[in-house]
């Protein structure tokens, strides 16, 4: 290959160094209004009456919105496909306010100024009702926090507001009881993994105009450009023709700009006063006022035998949504169906559980997606059967992993929001990437652990996980390649590079295609006008779907360029080839170049626009894997943990670009590490997050990241363009096992809820030291 599996340099990475305009508040129209939000002190309210007189006196306020003066429209912010998965229980204004940080009010003036005090000036009289704060006490709570009969659920998922449930799943093969009763070995752990903040360095932006056509424009910082179009047009009762929606660069996305956020609210604006507007989230709106990870509890029961043959697995769930229910089913069923197929040699498994409502900041799309928190789970566990069988976690894992060319039938029953498809794991180097990690961090010489001479301990651990390249027969993608005069191609997508690389990804499979180089691809995404449909970055879906749509494309293109030139030698399409550069008869005696006929066909003879379209929808979601290990150091009198060292060796197929496939997987890992280590949500006892801000809200720095080793294994996915699997999550997903493992081998103390913070690890010390004492000393 010529373009793919090459470290071509990212199209659009010199004009972002360079500081060209490139995001949202960059190209918002010069005389944009100014939108500030009022938002909710209380946890859980009814708006008694609110009062706007005062605001809307103010010169240079052109407009001041309340609950009365939008469409009452049930809709899902969740940009998920449609029917979407998630229940339709949010208006852009309603008279509830459930989370500190929720929607009262909206004011636009002609600056930031007088939006401020105009804000300031409304007055507003609540109803003040108990809050549902503790989500292990939030089903059949007195309160419901959604009593609106508007709200509905498109899926049959277990919804049922009145008892603050969004969601509920249950799904088991075999006899799960009878064979942990007969299970030589059983082991029990419940854990808990904690809400956590995207951290994109541009908060969620967008700007609305009205057009000379009168037609509603939105530019968003958005991952979802066709969904956003989508549910403006359903929330505010306009026709989806009337509304045009763009994405720029965004700034990082992680799974937090999956979702519809100040689109709604900039576009109400817009249609009311006629003017632009933008409403830029400060960083205290962004912690407050958008998404976090679902915050989950996990109930998990592994059984085996005395050779270490794992028979049964059983998960019950506990999630987390929020104040609203948007991924409140799907991601709560990918943190079993993409961790419960690795271990595919089980007679039997059961998986379930319930997804509440609480009033805290709605959860929502996070890299990983449920993922990394099923896998902390069920890989803490694989190890604490290990040490329970007088195994090594190495061991257990080859023992029981799938391994290629083998399946599960979680693959079929489970799918995000309704079942999966039968699917045979045609590529799958998940052995190889054990093998080779073990290696990089020179496992045989530092299992379990080595003390040091300043008393702290160095511990080992390692995790494995798979994750999925989009979703069958939902994500669909399609891709259109022009044929320019002088030569060039404009290559018109709808898939969203989130920072990713996805529009330098498309281009060199564009580029390989049709055997051109990729300085002959002229990129333009994202745009609901003038790009065809693609369902958006999400599900670790672009690589994989969107390129099999530009794979599709550019064969068609090649075939064309290939039919003018047979055209013009006077020879039948099969004496004709494309080689990139001229179009030539396979004899030779004939040839003219890309260039001179691209000319000829726009000026001089039977002109006529060369112009190639496909699509692709997934058949499957072949998994991509990875092995984690892991280095610490625990500081035995503070409880510190540091990470020294992390290796990851991966298998995602065909690696299109391996620098940034690296970076991926590399920006993956620190996410993960955070979570695991840092990133601890705190909410005040009355519902308000503390955790609002980069003061109190700690993420690693490099001076908390040391070495991080990625490696791919050499791989192929029949079903990928050109062999690639998704690689976007995979990443994150290991960090948290690998490091409580680790800390287990190093000082002999199991963490089963994250953060791992100094004070949960001191305490722990401390709680294993004293039963250390008693069992020395019994009374």
């Amino acid at each position: 290959m010529s373009e793919v599996n090459k470290c071509i340099p990212k199209i659009d990475g010199m004009g972002l160094i360079l500081g060209k305009p490139a995001y949202t508040d960059d190209v918002a129209p010069y005389n944009a209004l100014i939108i500030k939000v009022l938002r909710s002190p209380y946890s859980f309210a009814e708006i008694k009456s609110i009062n706007t007189d005062k605001a809307k006196n103010i010169s240079g306020v052109e407009c001041v919105l309340t609950y009365k003066d939008v469409p009452r429209n049930a809709v899902t912010r969740a940009g998920q496909g449609y029917p979407e998965p998630s229940p339709h229980d949010k208006f852009v204004l309603d008279k509830y306010v459930r989370y500190i940080g929720d929607e009262v009010a909206v004011v636009a003036a002609v600056n930031e100024k007088i939006a401020q005090e105009a804000i300031e000036l409304i007055e507003v009289e609540y109803n003040v009702l108990e809050p549902v704060l503790d989500f292990e006490k939030a089903e059949n709570h007195s309160s419901i926090i959604h009593p609106e009969s508007e709200a509905h659920q498109m899926f049959e998922i277990g919804y049922n507001p009145s008892k603050n449930l969004a969601a509920q799943y249950n799904m088991e093969v075999g006899k799960v009881e009878d064979i942990l009763n007969n299970s030589d070995v059983v082991v029990k752990q419940r854990y808990y993994t904690q809400a956590q903040a995207h951290c994109a360095l541009e908060a969620h932006s967008s700007t609305a105009f009205i057009d000379y056509q009168g037609r509603l424009n939105i530019i968003s910082s958005t991952q979802t450009p066709f969904h956003v179009r989508r549910i403006i047009s359903e929330a505010l009762s306009i026709p989806i023709s009337k509304v045009h929606v763009i994405k720029p660069r965004i700034g990082g996305g992680y799974g937090g700009k999956q979702a519809i956020h100040g689109e709604l609210i900039a576009a109400a604006v817009t249609l009311k006063t006629n003017k632009p507007s933008k409403l830029i989230y400060t960083r205290n709106e962004v912690f407050e006022s958008t998404y976090s990870r679902h915050l989950m509890r996990f109930d998990i029961i592994i059984g085996a035998d005395k050779k270490g043959n794992i028979k049964a697995i059983d998960v019950e769930l506990l999630s987390d949504t929020g104040a609203y229910g948007e991924h409140a089913l799907t991601v709560f069923m990918v943190a079993g169906s993409k961790t419960l197929p690795m271990y595919n040699k089980v007679e039997a498994v059961r998986f379930g559980g319930k997804t509440v409502y609480t009033n805290h900041t709605p959860a929502g799309a996070f890299r990983g997606y449920g993922a990394i928190q099923g896998n902390f789970a069920l890989e803490s566990t694989i190890d604490m059967l290990a040490e329970k069988l007088n195994m090594s976690g190495v061991e257990i894992r080859r023992q029981n992993m799938i391994r290629e060319g083998q399946t599960s039938p979680i693959f079929k029953i489970m799918g995000e929001g309704t079942e999966g498809i039968e699917m045979n794991v045609d590529s799958c180097k998940l052995d190889y990437c054990l093998d080779r990690v073990l290696d990089l961090i020179k496992w045989d010489k530092k299992y379990p652990n080595k003390n040091m001479a300043d008393g702290k301990v160095r511990g080992v651990g390692m995790a494995i996980a798979m994750q999925g390249s989009g979703i069958p027969y939902i994500d669909m993608a399609a891709a259109v390649l022009k044929l320019n005069d002088g030569g060039f191609f404009n290559l018109l997508i709808g898939a969203t590079d989130l920072g990713t690389g996805s529009d330098t990804i498309l281009a060199q499979i564009a580029a390989e295609a049709l055997g051109v180089t990729v300085d002959k691809i002229i990129v333009y995404s994202s745009d609901t006008d003038t790009t065809p449909f693609d369902t958006g970055a999400y599900a670790s879906s672009t690589t994989y779907i969107s390129g099999h749509a530009v794979r599709k494309t550019a064969e068609k293109m090649k075939k064309l360029i290939e039919e003018e030139g047979a055209r013009r030698f006077k020879v039948s399409n099969e004496m004709v080839q494309f080689n990139g550069t001229d179009v030539v008869t396979k004899d030779g005696t004939q040839r003219v170049s890309l260039k001179d006929l691209s000319n000829q066909l726009y000026y001089n003879h039977d002109q006529k626009q060369l112009i190639a379209s496909s699509s692709y929808v997934g058949k499957k979601s072949p998994p991509p894997f990875m092995a984690g290990a892991v280095e610490v150091e625990v500081d035995r009198e503070t409880g510190k943990v540091e990470v020294l060292d992390y290796s990851a060796v991966v298998d995602c197929g065909t690696t299109i670009n391996p620098n940034l496939a690296r970076i991926q997987v590399e920006g993956a890992i620190v996410q993960g590490i955070g979570m695991t280590l840092y990133e601890d949500v705190k909410y005040h006892s009355n519902g308000k997050l503390i955790t609002n801000n980069f003061i109190n809200y700690k993420i690693p720095t490099r001076k908390e990241i040391n070495n991080i080793r990625v490696e791919f294994a050499d791989s192929f996915e029949p079903s990928g363009p050109y062999g690639a699997k998704s690689v976007g999550e995979i990443g994150i997903d290991t960090p948290p096992a690998a490091i409580a493992n680790a800390i287990y081998n190093a000082v002999g103390v199991r963490l089963t809820s994250l953060p791992i913070t100094p004070e949960k690890v001191l305490i722990a010390l401390k709680s294993k030291e004293k039963v250390e004492k008693e069992n020395e000393n019994p009374q």
